[in-house]
């Protein structure tokens, strides 16, 4: 009998585990267990002794907290401080700033997936689509992106005129001031757009719109700022530019050394309290152009003009640049494109107090406006750029992968071509998918710190290999720049986003999860704030409350780790009426296992865990997936859970489950602990590495999809601008598909050898129309669409002399 009462309690406390009841209910359940097993089960006395005294011992360090103070929170109070990793003040500023969503459900191990279908659907309004079809669709045909890159080295005066009267300036300026008040939905749809056809005038409007002063005013300035500023912006009568990167300071902005110090000075006649600045930038979208510049430095105030603080810390103001001191107006030349950029600097210019942002009342909170401000570009302007890229891909490649022979057949039906279409596919399907989402959190007034830094990298990296896929399957057709070259340009504006906006490599191994594990655990950050009480009693009485409920939130991880491993997940409740049960339950699984090892990664390591980056790196792998993953089943959901979006869905789910146990794999591979990295592997996967990515079979639909489904093709396309650069190429794919027909009247012809299979085309089909096997109509049909297929697939040829002083700009300095 004694196995019966040990499975009986350990079920017992197994499910109380796993439901997570408060500690007193817990008490009471268990309490009434063992009185039960005790008096109405023959057992062992001194099994019931034991059991007693276990359930005595938790029982009041659960519920005593003298008791648990002294014996339990007091000492890991004491080792935590000691482990707790060293932060600067810039760090704990980076931290607060921007809020937390969705992720936070994900990486706390329970995503309530009611909440996330509750989420609006994002949509555009009358307005937004209306600017949309007409305004940005006559802005694009005025660019020529070849004559703006390899000519001009900068847009027509007709294009600036345009973007500054119609309002491309003031995008998400409130109308109140003069802006349009548009969405970033609609924000990030007409840059989308506008990145189809040209990159340099896509960054040229993105910027102002969500990284410039526009952008901190809206959210930080005062009310004779915004009334001066803002309806000066909207209408283009001001070019801003924000100039924040220092020669010796790059992702690291906190390391800038420009500096601002509070002294008495002479401003239009008169003695005022202000700052003398001295800067020296670089890499500043619109410098060059720009009216008003927006700069961070570090406040000083040594002879304590304004208070007892002389080290106030980063700062931000609006200068004029026609004022006296500031230097402005060189270019750079990044990678090729024609965007303006450039350095700007200031030798002793004198401001006065009211030119910062926001005024005295935000000085040194420059970093933390910074980080929230520059999440909205992280969020909306780069995941755009990135869908525009994938969009471009999908579109042409789709087409040239059906008109294109080698070897007699088209290169979409070669099963390594199908690889590379299928990536290009279910990716620019998941970046349509998460642009779509986090466009909506920021519309819903969240400022996604966490969220924006996993669409910079993630977007970035998948246009990136997107491109390079396309690039892969169009080969000399991809490489040979000029008029007819729709993805060339593309390759020389891909490393900038990479670059931007905090580079690439900073953002996965610090901030995805350096970042979301301390605002994103429910428990982490309360401990960190008790560590730094200096009131000791009050330290052990907040670290204590968190300790308990962190202590019960781990065990009921585990507890779930092992029973969604057991099982596969099979009994966990998912939306009704889904075509993805089994995806819903793996991304629990997934949320639970990342919420336990984040737990034991940050206990076993503590400060390391900062140090070791590859290690943070994976754990933000898995977030950011489950992110990914998750934005798929929403817009599926929003698209109508149509068959055609079923295919997409699945391989991205597939794929980001994939990449889920690789990063968690990876993670146990290399964790210092090794015993337990080998247990929690067979806690996490019992039955081993379940998850294959997508099947063969899968991917070959993908690849057809990309070929003959139009109305997909349309759907995605619909925020791309079709330039004359594409028309060759769709003339070519419509004509091709009307002789289909027509093509394998001549093919069975050549099988039953009454044609010749490599006789010149024209002779070739005079000798069909002789035989009767297609007729006069039919021919010329034939004829018209392999002429256009010619047309499609020719490159640009240019005289040697043209070539040889197509430089653009022969007076590049070098800042």
């Amino acid at each position: 009998m004694i196995a019966l009462e040990l499975i009986i309690v350990l079920i017992a406390a197994w499910t109380l585990l796993l439901l997570r009841p408060a500690v007193l209910t817990w008490t009471i359940i268990m309490a009434v267990v063992l009185f039960i097993i005790s008096f109405y089960f023959q057992m062992f006395l001194w099994l019931i002794i034991l059991f007693w005294l276990i359930f005595a011992c938790v029982a009041i360090v659960a519920n005593i907290s003298a008791i648990r103070i002294r014996f339990i929170s007091l000492p890991l109070l004491r080792y935590f401080r000691k482990v707790l990793p060293s932060m600067s003040d810039t760090e704990r500023e980076a931290l607060a700033a921007g809020d937390v969503w969705w992720e936070r459900d994900l990486f706390n191990g329970r995503p309530n997936w009611e909440k996330l279908h509750a989420i609006p659907k994002p949509n555009l309004t009358l307005e937004e689509r209306a600017f949309l079809e007409n305004e940005t669709e006559t802005l694009c045909s005025l660019l020529d992106d070849w004559k703006i890159i390899q000519e001009d080295c900068d847009l027509t005066l007709e294009a600036w005129d345009y973007l500054k009267k119609n309002g491309f300036f003031g995008l998400v300026i409130n109308k109140k001031y003069g802006g349009k008040g548009f969405s970033a939905l609609a924000h990030s749809a007409i840059v989308t757009k506008i990145a189809t056809r040209s990159m340099s005038a896509a960054v040229n409007i993105m910027v102002p719109n969500a990284l410039g002063p526009g952008e901190l005013l809206s959210h930080y300035g005062t009310e004779e700022q915004k009334a001066y500023y803002l309806p000066r912006l909207a209408e283009g009568k001001e070019i801003p530019c924000f100039a924040l990167t220092s020669v010796t300071a790059g992702s690291d902005a906190t390391a800038i050394q420009d500096t601002g110090v509070i002294c008495k000075g002479s401003y239009q006649g008169k003695e005022i309290v202000g700052i003398k600045l001295n800067w020296e930038k670089r890499y500043i979208t619109l410098a060059p152009i720009a009216t008003v510049l927006g700069l961070a430095f570090k406040l000083f105030d040594p002879d304590h003009l304004l208070g007892q603080q002389a080290n106030i810390g980063i700062t931000l103001c609006l200068i004029p640049t026609s004022h006296p001191g500031v230097t402005i107006g060189k270019r750079h030349y990044p990678m090729n494109l024609a965007f303006q950029n450039g350095p700007t600097s200031g030798k002793d210019v004198f401001i006065p107090l009211d030119w910062i942002i926001g005024g005295q009342t935000m000085m040194g909170k420059g970093w933390r406006m910074l980080m929230e401000c520059l999440s909205i570009g992280r969020a909306i302007s780069l995941p755009a750029l990135s869908t525009a890229t994938g969009i471009l891909c999908y579109y042409t490649t789709g087409m040239y992968a059906a008109i294109r022979k080698q070897f007699k057949l088209p290169l979409g039906q070669f099963a390594g071509v199908q690889a590379a279409m299928a990536y290009i596919a279910g990716n620019t399907y998941l970046l349509e998918a998460s642009r779509n989402m986090t466009a909506t959190a920021v519309d819903l007034k969240v400022k996604p710190s966490i969220i924006s830094a996993i669409q910079k990298y993630h977007a970035t990296e998948l246009a990136r290999s997107i491109h390079m896929m396309a690039l892969d399957i169009h080969a000399g057709k991809g490489i040979q720049l000029g008029t007819n070259n729709y993805l060339g340009q593309i390759h020389f504006a891909m490393p900038m986003s990479i670059t931007v906006e905090g580079a690439n490599i900073l953002t996965r191994n610090l901030i995805i999860f350096g970042q979301g594990a301390i605002r994103c655990h429910p428990y982490i950050l309360e401990e960190m704030q008790a560590a730094n009480e200096p009131d000791s009693k009050l330290a052990q009485q907040k670290f204590d409350r968190a300790l308990k409920s962190h202590f019960a939130y781990t065990l009921n991880n585990i507890v779930r780790v092992i029973s969604f491993g057991i099982t596969n997940a099979s009994f966990i409740k998912v939306p009704k009426n889904t075509d993805f049960s089994y995806y819903y339950r793996q991304l629990t699984r997934m949320s639970a296992v990342l919420a336990l090892i984040s737990d034991l990664a940050m206990l076993f390591l503590g400060g390391q865990l900062k140090r070791k980056e590859r290690l943070s790196a994976r754990l933000g792998d898995v977030l950011s997936y489950l992110y990914l993953a998750t934005t798929l089943l929403k817009y599926y959901r929003e698209q109508g859970a149509n068959s055609t979006d079923k295919i997409f869905v699945k391989w991205g789910l597939d794929t980001c489950l994939f990449k889920i146990q690789k990063a968690l794999l990876d993670f146990l591979r290399n964790f210092p602990k090794r015993g337990l990295a080998r247990l929690l592997r067979i806690l996490i996967f019992p039955y081993g590495a379940n998850y294959c990515g997508p099947s063969d079979q899968l991917e070959s639909q993908l690849a057809n999809m990309m070929m003959t489904d139009k109305i997909m093709r349309e759907r995605l396309a619909k925020n791309m601008y079709r330039g004359d650069n594409i028309e060759p190429l769709e003339h070519a794919f419509n004509a091709i598909n009307e002789v289909v027909v027509i093509e394998e009247k001549l093919q069975q012809a050549i099988k039953q050898k009454k044609l010749v299979q490599d006789a010149e085309m024209k002779i070739q089909i005079e000798n069909a129309v002789q035989n009767g096997i297609i007729d006069s109509n039919e021919a010329e049909r034939l004829i018209q669409a392999r002429l256009l297929l010619q047309q499609a697939l020719q490159v640009d040829v240019f005289a040697k002399d043209y070539l040889a002083n197509r430089m653009c700009d022969k007076h590049i300095h070098q800042s």
